[in-house]
């Protein structure tokens, strides 16, 4: 009646109607239909009109429309539909509280750890309606101050002529380019670029808003900051600056440096509509696309006849080391975020998903179970290790950009940060993309990776299975040239910049293939033997049907090779059971290993500083350091720097000139802590290896603990956080400041920093700010959000 138009007054109560009834009633969606009732009778009445869209239905199909919802109100609900204002706006005022509660907002705010303190209730606005659906002279849209996909400074939105903004969210009609307004509405267009220009100068922020235009009326409804991928943040950030709407500082600090983890990586692209099939945790960000393969010499086979392979492991060794340099990407259905294959891979920067417990491998028929699926090898998977999903198929994916605009912003972060970002690193390949990515030198590089390369396990394993000193000494010396050649090589890349290289940590067990698997290999050798002495008895040729390569053995005599290999697996075998530990990451490993086998740590040493020396007599600055793990005594440490000192002042003698390095313990032994005002007696830097750091202050085995009761402990809140994921500044974080204040009250210029994976972690550094570490370092990949976390530590303790 007060508008004198009909269509408009049965619009807007059909609207009103299944909105209030959906949102307010809670009348859900069909499961069958995947609508609400509403939305069925909605469309079969836009059939029966033979109307294509809502604007063509008639006053009378309106009408109709309307009783038909308020009578799915009280089929629905056992009442009619509440007529009163009072009530419906109590009842609208309840559902905007409730929906605090619901399942979606629930896993809102665990996503973005979002904790009571922070908010614990919602708000209800209410305000006065403007309708865009009052007839050609009326409309309604979304518009961004800027492009959100790209950052481009361009008005970006879309709008519907005679509409609500349901309309254009919920996708019922094609809204239109926010430019075609400037053809319809010619003095409107005006009126929103004026109030475009206007929201992103008040708030010097990208703006989201909503408008609605009302019989020529232009109204703001809401603005917001807008949602954008980090790309176009990276780019406004930047350019805004540029034309002076915001300083440097807030550049830095509107991004979130976790979203940087965006830009690094090979990523699917955000249309494509495949379903996942598995899902596990994502460990590693990136995606990759390949053939599954059971084992890491298959994975260097196909690789090397052009094959982009996914190495699928229950979990993953060393040993597995050369399977991981073949694979596009890694997947397990073992391990947590910390386990070997998540290590790694993100050291690779390679992607990689562990803990997909639903696969199940059955490694002797090369194939895997997947409920009802059957994997073999050979399939096609797609990963995402950012989001843990595994895809049947090939998903093209889409390589990252470095923008201009990023490196400009990562400059202001340096320039900004106290503390230096280091990286993880043991490759030089590895080494070059961590300087792309801005790394400020290398603050571990663990030397056990090289060993477990295709052509230098096998010398490991003799050194590791020599029957004297003799035969181990022979090995090392062997070993010795390749070890000084990746130094030499790592230095080189990094030149000037430092190279902290940790010598040999883990149990040198782990450098054997298992028992069940060389007991497997025993027992095939065994029949392969038993095969050959038969037909020898006989005097007869092999006959057809026999395994490939049986008759190439016979014919060149290769008994001889097949009773060499038995007793050499003989022989693995006996030394894996006589290096067996109860737990070996608390057993014969790190300094300890050092100390029983001094050859290993004086072959390392040595061929640390051979190739500093050839550095330097090729024109280079070089500055490596010498770390020591697993440290707990002052005495561990004197015993190591003997070494060290002995094996300095022989080459200086050889080669004529001063070598420089520095010598250095890792922290993660809580009485290396304790003690660390010793420690420095005798180290010139330390650096905090927080997994096992963690794994001793918990008494945690990481891998066990994310695979069985962490789960449990974080969704019960007995635990906050995952402290492998996030450092535990209340417990790992105090033993890490007691120790860098008593290092440093012996050796005030103490260099200290952090290398465990937490390193990476913005909120870990923002903690190693304010201790006054001096660096961090993490995987290669992870630079770039360690550079701007770093930043934002130093801006928000300023």
């Amino acid at each position: 009646e007060k508008t004198q138009n009909p269509r408009f007054g049965y619009d807007a109560r059909r609207r009103f109607i299944q909105l209030f009834g959906e949102i307010a009633l809670g009348i859900s969606k069909d499961p069958v239909h995947d609508k609400t009732p509403f939305e069925v009778l909605f469309d079969s009445t836009k059939r029966e009109a033979g109307a294509e869209q809502d604007v063509d239905l008639s006053v009378d199909d309106l009408k109709t429309l309307c009783q038909g919802f308020l009578n799915i109100v009280e089929k629905h609900t056992g009442a009619p539909f509440p007529e009163d204002p009072f009530v419906q706006l109590e009842c609208a005022i309840r559902a905007v509280f409730s929906s605090w509660d619901s399942k979606r907002a629930i896993a809102y705010r665990q996503q973005f750890k979002i904790s009571k303190d922070m908010a614990n209730g919602t708000a209800v606005t209410v305000q006065t309606m403007v309708f865009g659906n009052m007839g050609p002279d009326s409309a309604t849209g979304v518009a961004f101050t800027r492009d959100p996909g790209s950052g481009e400074n361009c008005f970006f939105g879309e709008y519907l002529a005679n509409a609500q903004g349901e309309d254009v969210v919920a996708g019922i009609r094609t809204p239109k380019a926010i430019q075609q307004l400037q053809q319809e509405m010619p003095a409107l267009y005006d009126e929103l670029q004026t109030l475009r220009n206007k929201l992103e100068s008040h708030y010097h922020e990208v703006q989201d808003f909503e408008f609605t235009i009302e019989q020529g009326t232009l109204y703001c409804l809401q603005t917001r900051s807008g949602k954008m991928n980090t790309a176009a943040m990276v780019r406004t950030s930047v350019e805004m600056v540029e034309e002076g709407l915001i300083s440097q500082t807030q550049a830095l600090l509107r991004i979130n440096p976790e979203s940087l983890e965006q830009l690094l990586f090979p990523q699917l692209p955000l249309n494509h509509q495949h379903s996942p099939i598995s899902r596990g945790i994502g460990a590693s960000p990136g995606a990759a696309c390949g053939r599954i393969v059971f084992d890491a010499d298959s994975a260097v086979r196909w690789e090397q006849r052009g094959e982009r392979v996914i190495l699928l492991r229950a979990e993953t060794k060393p040993e597995d080391i050369h399977g991981f340099f073949a694979a596009a990407g890694i997947l397990t259905s073992r391990g947590g975020r910390t386990s070997h294959a998540a290590v790694v891979a993100r050291g690779m920067g390679k992607p990689c998903i562990v803990g997909a417990e639903d696969i199940h491998i059955d490694l002797p028929n090369r194939r895997a179970q997947l409920d009802s699926r059957v994997l073999v090898e050979g399939d096609i998977l797609t990963l995402d290790g950012s989001t843990g999903h595994v895809y049947s198929g090939e998903i093209t994916t889409v390589e990252p950009k470095f923008s201009r605009q990023l490196h400009t912003l990562l400059g202001w972060a340096d320039a900004t940060a106290h503390l230096r970002v280091m990286a993880n690193s043991d490759t030089p390949e590895n080494a070059k993309r961590a300087l792309e990515y801005g790394a400020m030198g290398i603050g571990l590089c663990r030397t056990e990776r090289m060993f477990n390369a295709a052509d230098r396990l096998p010398l490991m394993v003799d050194m590791i299975v020599a029957q004297n000193q003799n035969e181990r000494t022979a090995a090392l010396e062997r070993l010795l040239p390749i070890q000084r050649d990746d130094f030499q090589q790592l230095l080189s890349v990094m030149s000037p910049r430092p190279v902290t290289i940790r010598l040999l940590d883990p149990p040198i067990h782990e450098f054997l293939p298992s028992e069940q698997q060389l007991q497997q290999d025993i027992d095939h050798l065994t029949h392969l033997q038993n095969t050959f002495g038969g037909l020898h008895a006989l005097n007869q040729t092999l006959p057809d049907g026999l395994p490939t390569g049986m008759e190439s053995l016979w014919q060149n005599d290769n008994q001889r090779l097949v009773h060499e290999a038995l007793d050499k697996k003989r022989l693995m075998l006996q030394k894996v059971r006589d290096l067996h530990e109860i737990n070996p990451m608390l057993g014969h490993r790190g300094v300890r290993l050092g100390i029983s086998y001094p050859d290993i740590y004086r072959m390392q040493i040595q061929a640390i500083l051979e190739a500093t020396a050839e550095c330097i007599h090729a024109g280079l600055s070089v500055s490596p350091e010498i770390m020591v793990p697993q440290v707990c005594t002052r005495q561990e440490l004197l015993a190591v720097r003997q070494q060290v000192d002995s094996v300095h002042k022989t080459l200086e003698a050889r080669y004529n000139m001063p070598i420089p390095f520095r010598f250095g313990s890792m922290l993660e032994v809580v009485r290396a802590c304790l003690r660390a005002d010793t420690l420095a007696e005798v180290a010139e830097f330390f650096s905090f290896g927080t997994n096992d750091l963690t794994q001793a202050t918990y008494s945690f085995s990481r891998e066990d603990a994310e695979n069985k009761f962490l789960p449990d402990y974080l969704e019960q809140g007995i635990l906050q956080d995952n402290p492998f994921d996030l450092l535990d500044v209340h417990g790992v974080g105090k033993l890490m400041e007691l120790a860098t204040t008593a290092g440093r009250k012996t050796r005030p210029e103490m260099k200290v920093g952090i290398c465990g994976e937490q390193g990476g972690h913005p909120d870990t550094i923002h903690f190693c700010h304010q201790l006054g570490l001096s660096y961090v370092s993490c995987s290669a990949p992870r630079v770039p959000i360690a550079r701007l976390a770093a930043a934002h530590a130093a801006l928000k303790d300023a």
